[in-house]
């Protein structure tokens, strides 16, 4: 029976009313103990029923802040009542020895609403606990993140730099505190310049540590390379790459951007893996998007990926853009926010004046100490960003 083993005090003046009160409320197993005062309550007493003519005026208050309390008189008028049920105690009974079967029903609720309270406190200290630690290893695992994103930062090239007349710029805001989005550009020797532009699936630490993978196998790859058919450099990367990350297995694909400049002849040789937006080249007043298509890397075995190529003008300037940029632009549609994108970089001529067209919300910095230990961790960014331009050949050598 709900609230058999809980003790049940009862204060009420001693004598033979009491023994009878005592006996009512002990029917159904309930286990009582019959007090003169509340200083004689035991410990343990799960709640109180006090008769009001045995509790002083004043001392209702401190026994309702102490234990819950019913009330019962043999009388609705009598005021004792009226100032106990004032007080805030839980409930009354008139006439309890008549009422008795409601009067113990009315102490097991009692009794069942204390323990589920005593219950919600419980699981309140139990979930302010787990809540601490859990601040405790977000804490632990942003500094972690805080870390390889500063780590990761490293990873990239300088900018802006030139080499060999060709100038590179570019900005880059993760959404959280690591980036699946990664690029390079790079001097191979006095004729050909070696870029990419990457963004892996999915951001984050696991997409982030794809990019720490495709940062190893390009040096590797460069350093393998015996500056022989340009042409077939990029679209043999993409391929590599796409077999290292198959047999990965870690469910990661990117989309790719491959590009070796001759300096030399002024042309472009590059292979891509379904890069959206495609690289867009501006000159002469004109842009137009770099033709080809390419699969996904890393999702499928055996792909071969094209091999590309277009001369470069006197003056130009190409630009990469993530996805996520998309989501900054205005349009209904992918090809209206396609269409946006080429007039805003036609009118552009530094990455800073393309990213402050977006729609960003607040300024997001383009310190990138500052990004990289606040995050940004920018709740407003839809996905990490990433712009990248390559301009020349008017510029000299930094």
């Amino acid at each position: 029976m709900p609230g058999a083993n809980e003790l049940v005090g009862l204060i009420d003046v001693p004598g033979p009313e009491r023994d009878a009160l005592a006996q009512t409320i002990a029917r159904d197993g309930l286990a009582v103990v019959a007090v003169s005062c509340p200083d004689e309550l035991p410990r343990d007493a799960a709640l109180v029923v006090a008769h009001a003519r045995a509790v002083p005026p004043e001392d209702w208050a401190g026994l309702a802040r102490r234990l819950p309390t019913l009330v019962v008189s043999d009388d609705r008028q009598d005021s004792d009542l009226l100032q106990a049920v004032d007080a805030g105690l839980v409930d009354y009974v008139v006439e309890p020895r008549r009422h008795g079967h409601l009067l113990r029903r009315m102490i097991r609720r009692v009794i069942d609403l204390n323990r589920l309270a005593r219950e919600r406190e419980h699981d309140r200290e139990r979930l302010s606990e787990l809540n601490e630690r859990l601040e405790t290893h977000l804490a632990m695992l942003r500094l972690d993140q805080q870390a390889g994103g500063q780590i990761q930062r490293k990873l990239l090239p300088p900018r802006p730099q030139t080499v060999g007349g060709v100038h590179c710029d570019y900005w880059l805001a993760p959404s959280l505190y690591l980036s699946g989005d990664f690029l390079d550009f790079q001097r191979f020797d006095e004729r050909y310049t070696l870029f990419y532009f990457a963004d892996v699936s999915g951001h984050g630490a696991s997409s982030a540590f794809v990019t720490v993978l495709l940062k190893y196998l390009s040096n590797r790859w460069q350093h393998e390379w015996d500056g022989q058919h340009p042409e077939r450099l990029a679209p043999r990367w993409l391929g590599e790459l796409n077999r290292e990350l198959l047999d990965t297995g870690i469910g990661k694909h990117a989309t790719l951007f491959v590009g070796v400049i001759d300096r030399e002849h002024r042309y472009l040789h590059y292979s891509l893996g379904a890069q959206l937006p495609m690289p867009l080249l501006v000159a002469d007043g004109r842009v137009a998007p770099l033709s080809g298509e390419g699969m996904p890397v890393g999702l499928f075995p055996g792909v071969e990926f094209p091999q590309l190529g277009c001369p470069l003008p006197d003056a130009f300037r190409l630009w990469l853009c993530s996805d996520g940029i998309l989501e900054c632009l205005p349009g209904e549609t992918l090809e209206a926010r396609l269409a946006e994108l080429e007039r805003r970089v036609l009118a552009s001529d530094s990455v800073e004046a393309l990213r402050d067209g977006l729609a960003l919300g607040d300024k997001i910095s383009d310190d990138d100490r500052e990004i990289a230990e606040n995050g940004p961790g920018h709740d407003e960014l839809p996905d990490d960003l990433t712009i990248m331009m390559l301009s020349g050949f008017g510029n000299d050598d930094a």
